[in-house]
């Protein structure tokens, strides 16, 4: 792939809010060539969340792209709660949108994972702002995946931040340890982008009330699902009405619009055992006071810390003029 040369990237989410934003942001943002989106279970159901992006995309004028359903279920086949309480009824903040023009693909995530890779001859880029299952599953069934992908981005975990289904672990490696554990160990080119730089990257209420104002079908859409989000956020989580970016941050980070100001390259794996630190995203950061020189096994970059301008630019991004 040339440098000049359109970044093809294939987007796995759980289509709420926040992943509703990023593929906006992606929509809207030169250079980036969305080859398909998958959906698994999280935020809401795998199906839901597929629809949910169907109709983001027709908002966003691309109906071209291909969506599939995957993963209803972890890898050892639990069943996890849907977070309507943080997304809202149907997952995008009970904003009610028309039915979308276009079907979905009738293969599995994991099936178009790996044609998507195939198709794109090594030039594949993953981002993945969800439970890792349609991941995993891809990996199993072609096991030269990351042979065959040029970077992934994944959203999730926390390092020195506290977790956000329990003490330590962040929803999107939490709601599936064995897929989290499987696709960090598969040896391709990887960046993680945790809650210690998504929860200091924030919307807040100026940012949404200039999105509805701009008046766009993006911009209003983004504006008009933000409020759920904010007044979650505002309950539980933040010190004023706004919210954290972090499916969009990742989406930044991805597409290379973000340069994070530190951001080691560290051993990473996964709790799975079933216990009080399950899920929690093991970093070893003993070399945190030496600069993190690189450790035997490190086999990911972590994103610790970012410069916090990134709302503004996605903003900007969603109000681009004649969008």
């Amino acid at each position: 792939m040339s440098a000049t040369a359109p970044r093809p990237l294939l987007m796995d989410c759980d289509t709420g809010i926040d992943d509703a934003i990023a593929l906006l942001y992606l929509c809207l943002t030169p250079g980036v060539d969305l080859r398909a989106v998958t959906t698994v279970a999280g935020n809401t159901s795998a199906e839901q969340a597929a629809v949910n992006t169907l109709q983001v995309l027709e908002t966003a004028g691309r109906t071209d792209v291909p969506v599939a359903a995957g993963a209803a279920t972890t890898l050892r086949g639990d069943t996890n709660e849907e977070a309507t309480f943080v997304h809202g009824e149907g997952g995008l903040g009970g904003v009610r949108l028309p039915a979308p023009t276009a079907a979905l693909d009738p293969r599995h995530a994991a099936e178009l994972i790996v044609d998507t890779a195939r198709a794109a001859g090594g030039d594949l880029e993953i981002l993945a702002t969800a439970p890792l299952t349609n991941l995993a599953l891809a990996l199993r069934a072609e096991p030269r995946l990351p042979q065959l992908v040029r970077h992934v981005t994944v959203m999730g975990g926390a390092v020195h931040h506290p977790g956000n289904i329990s003490p330590v672990a962040e929803a999107n490696i939490g709601h599936d340890p064995e897929a989290a554990a499987l696709v960090l160990a598969a040896g391709w080119d990887l960046t993680v982008v945790p809650l210690d730089v998504t929860m200091r990257e924030n919307l807040t209420e100026a940012h949404r009330l200039r999105l509805l104002a701009h008046g766009t079908p993006v911009s209003r859409l983004a504006g008009e699902i933000l409020d759920f989000y904010f007044a979650f956020h505002e309950e539980s989580a933040l010190p004023f009405r706004g919210s954290a970016c972090h499916d969009p941050l990742a989406a930044g980070i991805a597409v290379g619009e973000v340069t994070p100001k530190l951001a080691p390259r560290l051993p990473v794996t996964v709790d799975t055992a079933d216990g009080a630190a399950r899920g929690a995203l093991v970093a070893d950061t003993r070399g945190i006071h030496r600069g993190y020189p690189e450790l035997p096994g490190a086999n990911a970059v972590v994103v610790l810390e970012t410069d916090g301008t990134f709302p503004e630019l996605l903003v900007e991004r969603l109000c681009r003029p004649g969008e």
